[in-house]
């Protein structure tokens, strides 16, 4: 932390803040702006959206309104060398433009993964709102990240990066981590629709399809598989319980069936419902009678098992946490550590042959959380790629659709990107294989409509 002192020091070292570059001026991105604008040593230098008129928007409301508008990069550089800030309709302009951190808002898998992409082979570190894309391709951007010397994370706020803040402060004090996760403020509806949620979400001010995404589980499917993933933990099963919970009885809940509870190991992830929400929680075992009976007395309970507990996650309002870890720390908020657990597309209703998914929070597919090995042992779709695919066989309710019901867009960067990632998975780790060349990292054709084509990433994939 401290890092609004860090961020001062550095921007005194060198004579400017550190340039921000956001992609999607939405509900989430224009809060995430309002954040930045606030947060000293930083820039909102350049603001990205299909609808230009909402980045200027956006920037206004922060109370900026020097705003350069052209598609000529050059020209947008020398604006930004001089201290004003730009918009642009094109989110992979920003890769091209003098800027230090870009982060994606767009909450579209194949826009974060095409942004994120683009972004580190332009020498840029990255920071993903759309933790989607992190759960489908994460574990290649995160190698190729580190080939590059640049830093590719999801961002602070939502609750698998908080609740991999709680696991690593029970880590650091010398606990064992028996179960990390979420609170979830309501059951489970796998059925739902945004066609049934439309009053709902106009209560609440809120996409159709993202409020679906909350009630189908679909989101909570993802955001404890990343968790697992950047944790190096285990799902505690396939879909996980989600048992009913409240704060006091974390730890008498999820603990080892052995010892009352209904974990079938330590070492897993899931999630609670009830007023959990909107908080993470971890469960952790102390063995050492003198450490157990010291957080006795600091009426932390009777122990052997202790539940921490972080009643809040502020999703764009503490997400600017995430640009002082990337640029003063050079480390990544939450990137995946192992592939430990995948999300499968499963049908809502029978499928036929000819549709083409509508994906996350649609009218077809739900995401179900499975461990990286089942998931691969069945071919069955990861969520994140579920868009790009068209039926090619029916697929029953509350069946997961696999590789071989579906024809994908070979064009889309998030397809081609999985392909690779599981190509080079062994053991829920990459080969050790060089992905970059300095061929790859000069073609400045990479990310056309012919993602990749001819390149050694994708050679890599044959």
């Amino acid at each position: 932390m401290g890092y609004t002192r860090k961020l001062l020091e550095r921007e005194s070292k060198i004579g400017r803040p550190v340039r921000v570059g956001l992609v999607g001026a939405g509900q989430m991105g224009s809060g995430f702006i309002a954040q930045i604008a606030r947060q000293k040593g930083v820039d909102i230098t350049a603001v990205a959206d299909v609808a230009v008129e909402r980045a200027i928007s956006a920037l206004r409301n922060a109370g900026i309104d020097d705003v350069v508008q052209d598609g000529d990069t050059s020209v947008l550089s020398r604006a930004i060398e001089a201290g004003r800030h730009v918009v642009v309709n094109d989110a992979l302009t920003l890769t091209k433009l003098p800027i230090d951190l870009v982060i994606e808002c767009s909450g579209v898998p194949e826009i974060a993964a095409k942004v994120a992409l683009a972004s580190l082979l332009g020498g840029k570190d990255v920071a993903l709102m759309t933790v989607e894309a992190d759960v489908t391709v994460g574990l290649l951007l995160a190698r190729i990240a580190a080939q590059t010397g640049n830093i590719y994370t999801v961002c602070r706020g939502d609750e698998p990066v908080e609740c991999l803040k709680l696991v690593e402060y029970v880590q650091d004090i010398g606990l064992e981590v028996v179960c990390a996760g979420k609170g979830k403020n309501n059951p489970l509806n796998s059925a739902a629709t945004p066609a049934m949620l439309v009053d709902e979400a106009a209560a609440k001010g809120m996409n159709p399809r993202m409020l679906c995404s909350f009630v189908d589980g679909t989101k909570t499917m993802i955001e404890m598989a990343a968790l697992a993933n950047a944790a190096d933990l285990q799902l505690s099963k396939r879909s996980m319980n989600g048992p009913p919970a409240t704060v006091p009885t974390l730890h008498d809940i999820f603990k080892p069936v052995s010892d009352g509870g209904i974990l079938p190991s330590s070492g897993v992830v899931d999630y609670a419902t009830g007023p959990v929400a909107p908080g993470v929680f971890v469960v952790a075992k102390a063995d050492d009678d003198v450490v157990r009976e010291e957080l006795r007395y600091l009426k932390l309970g009777d122990g052997p098992y202790f539940a921490f507990y972080r009643p809040y996650h502020l999703a764009s309002v503490e997400a600017v946490l995430s640009i002082g870890e990337v640029i003063i720390d050079r480390q990544a908020s939450l990137a995946p550590a192992a592939w430990n657990a995948d999300v499968s597309a499963m049908a809502k209703r029978d499928l036929v042959v000819g549709e083409k998914i509508d994906g996350i929070g649609g009218e077809h597919v739900y995401g179900d959380a499975v461990s990286a090995v089942e998931a691969r042992a069945g071919r069955e779709l990861p969520i994140g790629l579920a868009s790009a695919a068209t039926l090619r066989r029916n697929v029953a309710k509350g069946t997961p659709i696999t590789y071989d019901d579906v024809t994908l867009d070979e064009t889309k960067t998030i397809v081609i990107l999985r392909k690779l990632q599981d190509a080079l998975l062994t053991d829920g780790l990459l080969e050790e294989t060089q992905l970059l060349t300095d061929s790859v990292l000069e073609d400045s054709q990479l990310l056309t409509d012919s993602v990749l084509e001819d390149s050694h990433l994708l050679s890599l994939i044959k």
